[in-house]
């Protein structure tokens, strides 16, 4: 063994990144818990790029997409698993990106020089949810038919640019064989070769400026601040939420493997309690409440500018927090972000309990 590690030594620092590691330290805080959920978020999307990996060795897309996924969750050994934990660390993978970029926001982690670590996540915020999208029609059944078909709808609303934008992402006027391609090749090939750069990017950046700390351990002087060393404290800790997770995945896709529903029929009625996947639930029930008061394209119009404003004053939210912690500023940006974290569940619950 210490023949081995020599030989990687010499070709490959490794003395010299553990000794970056041993160096490199991580606070150490009541808050620090919040710190896990980037590591968590990580591992979700290599347990996506693995299982993607291998259902793309039996998924057909365009006219045979709906019965090569039945054949995978039917006649594949394993297929039906493999499915599931793509599908459930999807979910685990989007959840924990906005718990990461919530505990981000209160911990005010955008402020200098961190503004790049948050656009940067926005970003991957903003890809993840097109990937859900994009993935979501490829199975090609009724469900995911039909809240795709109501999903591009709503980009049509948008002037001018609306009509050619959604016949762009369909192939054509409505939802077909064409879509399925299309969002496949974002799916698959697209997305990926613009994530995985960002992503190195963004482990860059977190690695080059270290783990804010919150406002309220600011006031503890430098020499009495507790940390604890990357590498092997912290770096063990992390592996073992990576286990949890791996086991919330494992079981999760065992015990509830998603519903594979009838072939889509283009022709045919919606099915009923269509809604679009939680992590949209939100957008979805605020643009239908503002469509109540605002009826007609006029409203939906309105709503989606209202959510679209709503996004750039939350990604440029650093320009405006500038000032001293406990600041003016620093308050009212705290208020925004409990203001739209409330939106977001008040309306995420409303549209799976009320409707």
């Amino acid at each position: 063994m210490s023949k081995i590690y020599d030989y990687l030594d010499e070709r490959l620092s490794i003395t010299e990144l553990r000794k970056f590691g041993e160096k490199k330290t991580v606070p150490l805080h009541k808050y620090s818990f919040w710190y896990y959920w980037g590591g968590i978020s990580l591992l979700c999307f290599l347990i996506q790029l693995i299982t993607g990996i291998l259902l793309m060795i039996y998924y057909k897309p365009g006219p045979d997409a709906y019965n090569s996924v039945r054949a995978i969750t039917y006649d594949v050994d394993f297929g039906w698993l493999v499915r599931s934990a793509h599908s459930w660390s999807a979910t685990i993978f989007l959840l924990s990106v906005f718990v990461h970029m919530f505990s981000v926001y209160f911990m005010k982690a955008y402020k200098k020089p961190r503004e790049f670590g948050w656009w940067s996540g926005m970003a991957l915020l903003i890809l993840g949810l097109l990937f859900g999208f994009s993935g979501y029609l490829l199975p090609m059944d009724e469900l995911s038919f039909t809240a795709t078909k109501v999903g591009l709808a709503i980009p049509e609303n948008i002037p001018v640019v609306g009509h050619a934008i959604a016949n762009l992402m369909r192939g054509g006027l409505e939802v077909s064989e064409i879509t399925v391609q299309r969002f496949f090749a974002w799916h698959a090939v697209v997305l990926p070769l613009l994530y995985l750069p960002l992503l190195m990017f963004h482990l860059f950046l977190v690695q080059k400026h270290g783990n804010a700390i919150p406002e309220s351990e600011e006031a503890v002087p430098v020499a009495q601040r507790k940390t604890i060393p990357f590498f092997p404290n912290f770096l063990l800790k992390d592996l073992a939420m990576w286990l949890f997770t791996l086991n919330v995945v494992a079981v999760m896709a065992s015990l509830f493997p998603p519903d594979l529903g009838k072939m889509a029929d283009p022709l045919g009625p919606a099915p009923v309690g269509v809604h679009p996947e939680w992590y949209f639930m939100s957008s979805f029930e605020t643009l239908k409440l503002i469509g109540r008061v605002i009826t007609g394209t006029i409203g939906e119009a309105v709503g989606i500018t209202i959510f679209t404003l709503g996004m750039v004053l939350w990604c440029l939210i650093p320009f405006y927090d500038v000032n001293t912690p406990g600041g003016l500023k620093g308050k009212r940006a705290t208020y925004f972000g409990l203001f739209c974290l409330g939106v977001l569940l008040v309306t995420t619950l409303l549209g799976y309990f009320v409707g």
